[in-house]
């Protein structure tokens, strides 16, 4: 990484481990010329799919995992992509507005339903120029971005952007904390998220939208407990790091908290959810034991993973998120809610009850689960609604829209891909599938094998024993998260990045350990993703191991007593080095700032050997973008 610093970084080209698939060649995606034909048939519309295949009015409840481990899906994905998405008239040749135009026209891809009508779609906005997975230039054709890091460093928590860090940060009570809400707490006292702007904001009720390192926070009730949760764990994290390290600068306590949380991220994502999710057999054959940190992988996300395979859990959609009370009952306080009614309303969390009535639905409520002939809800097919559309979108159509819009292969290279048999007859899809008469459809709709789309035919195959995914999947996922895991030198088990007794504190934890810390939840499953009926599968927190930051305690220095700690400095901050075999206090500017004169001072002869700098406003201030409301109006199809 070190000697790759594109790999894994935020607004990089999301890298091909095959080339893409345009009908130009260049850029035009499958579909773009509807009279075109592929292997002797033209592509039947992702509209047609969808009502045909995917549509569903019911889904099945999982016997063995809850919401949460959706929801902890949703979350985990927003950590390590966000593909934006091209704005009208911008990055294009004509000036175009893709809400109301039925044409393919550069940036709009609208998705044709009937009667000459379409749902309106942005392309997504395309990189300049990009790596393929070999690591070769490739200029020509159109490659897409990941706005954010790829690593899985809690990003989603803390931003990816210098300026987002800084505003998400209380850098005037220089603690080390991160900033809450000035307005609102729960009944606790506890605090929740800040608020995006003093602006009226979409979100409506009186409440504005949150902010947090993501913009996508307010898309559904989960989202916003899950990041009320971290929120929260840092702030708890930092006060006690600096009640047991006296000496440790706010810019040291904020630092080792926020590697804790993202250590934590790591091990609740790669532990605890993933082999869920591809099963202990896949995980083995992947992923495998970690060997430590290997700096000639990339981590850099992939545009199939991105766009289709870590979309398989847009199939466990539930239609009602369920709000349950202390005794995990409905609460008739604050009933149960449509999807709809459940979408960027931050209000609900201020207002009815804080995020412990959601957060006990996640937890003791069944996961939908999927199956070939049950795949996506109604609720998201028909009728989703997000904050820059009026009119109703079918979030099936569109990740089959996105999948051509990105050049992804179809569904048969990508089972090559993975070692995988092709698909060459009905019978060898029904094998797969486990259901004839849905692949009967599928072939009927598509005409010719490789001409299915690899999200659709990733999200039919049968799951494999233990797993929420079929084969395919299972590999798509697989491969990636071993890459994220060994090309990140910052990994929480790489050498150097924790002491042995501080990993196998970090191993204790679990996501129940952090409800239990910063909620009113005291009874909790132990492993919060597998379902468990209350209140026999419940234990009480005071059960659940907790994480002790005694093993983070940092006795100061002979030197620093002699010295005393260095003076502060406004604007900015310092850190503690000793590589130079003598204490070292190394400045930095916070971001917005530019810092004058020494940057380091050396404790010698029992006083430092430099006055601290200043920290003067810089005017590139002014000019960065890296504003958390661009993202407000992210769609859940991204």
């Amino acid at each position: 990484m070190l000697q790759n610093p594109d790999w894994g970084a935020a607004n990089t080209a999301l890298v091909r481990w095959l080339p893409a698939e345009y009908e130009d060649g260049e850029e035009e995606p499958r579909g773009w010329d509807p009279q075109r034909l592929h292997h002797g048939s033209q592509l039947p519309t992702p509209r047609r799919v969808s009502r045909e295949v995917v549509r569903t009015s019911c889904k099945g409840a999982d016997a063995a995992y809850s919401q949460l481990l959706v929801d902890w899906g949703q979350y985990i994905d927003h950590d390590v992509t966000l593909t934006p998405q091209s704005l009208s008239g911008a990055a294009s040749w004509v000036q175009q507005d893709c809400r109301s135009s039925c044409e393919n026209l550069h940036p709009c891809f609208p998705v044709q339903t009937q009667d000459s009508l379409c749902m309106p779609f942005h392309r997504s906005t395309p990189a300049c120029c990009s790596r393929a997975g070999s690591g070769i230039l490739r200029a020509l054709q159109r490659q897409q971005l990941n706005a954010i890091s790829s690593f899985i460093d809690a990003s989603l928590v803390y931003g990816h952007t210098p300026q987002l860090q800084s505003d998400l940060r209380d850098l005037c009570g220089r603690n080390g904390k991160l900033a809450v809400n000035g307005r609102f707490r729960d009944r606790q006292g506890r605090p929740y998220l800040p608020f995006v702007a003093e602006t009226p904001s979409a979100c409506g009720q009186g409440v504005e939208c949150f902010r947090a390192g993501d913009g996508r926070v307010n898309e559904a009730l989960p989202l916003i407990t899950l990041h009320t949760l971290w929120l929260r764990e840092h702030n708890r994290l930092a006060e006690t790091l600096k009640l047991i390290n006296q000496h440790w600068s706010p810019e040291a306590v904020f630092q080792e908290a926020r590697k804790i949380v993202g250590a934590l991220h790591q091990i609740i994502t790669m532990r605890d959810y993933i082999p869920k999710i591809i099963g202990v057999e896949s995980f083995e054959r992947h992923i495998g034991p970690y060997g430590g940190y290997d700096p000639t992988v990339d981590a850099s996300a992939s545009n199939v993973f991105a766009t289709a395979a870590f979309r398989f859990g847009h199939g466990t959609i539930p239609p009602i998120l369920r709000r349950l009370n202390e005794s995990f009952q409905e609460d008739p306080r604050f009933p149960h809610l449509r999807l709809q009614q459940a979408l960027f309303s931050p209000w609900r969390i201020v207002k009815e009850g804080g995020i412990e009535p959601t957060l006990r639905g996640m937890v003791a409520t069944a996961a939908a689960v999927t199956a070939p002939d049950s795949l996506l809800v109604e609720e998201v097919t028909e009728s989703l609604l997000v904050l820059d559309s009026q009119k109703n979108l079918d979030l099936a159509a569109l990740n089959l829209q996105r999948g051509r819009d990105h050049g992804l292969p179809g569904y048969n290279d990508w089972r090559d891909f993975c070692g995988l048999k092709r698909i060459v007859t009905l019978d060898d899809l029904a094998e797969v599938v486990r259901d004839r008469r849905v692949a009967e459809k599928i072939l009927h709709l598509y005409q010719h094998p490789d001409n299915i789309d690899v999200w659709l035919g990733g999200l039919v195959e049968n799951f494999l024993p233990g797993s929420r995914t079929g084969p395919l999947f299972a590999c798509l996922i697989g491969k990636q998260m071993k890459l994220l895991r060994d090309g990140d030198r910052f990994w929480w088990e790489a050498d150097g990045v924790f002491t042995r007794q501080q990993r196998e504190q970090l191993w204790k934890t679990s996501l129940s350990r952090i409800i239990c810390e910063n909620s009113d939840i005291q009874e909790i499953p132990a492993d919060p993703f597998r379902l468990a009926r209350y209140p026999a599968g419940f234990v009480h927190c005071s059960a659940v191991p907790a994480l002790s930051l005694e093993a983070w305690r940092d006795e100061p220095s002979l030197d620093l007593r002699l010295c005393g700690p260095p003076r502060p400095v406004d604007n900015g901050d310092f850190l503690f080095s000793s590589r130079s075999g003598k204490l070292t206090a190394l400045y930095n500017c916070f971001h917005g700032f530019q810092l004058e004169g020494a940057a380091e001072a050396v404790c010698e002869g029992g006083v430092w050997s430099a006055d601290p700098p200043r920290c003067s406003e810089t005017r590139l201030v002014a000019l960065n973008a890296a504003d958390p409301q661009k993202f407000l109006n992210s769609k859940l199809n991204q």
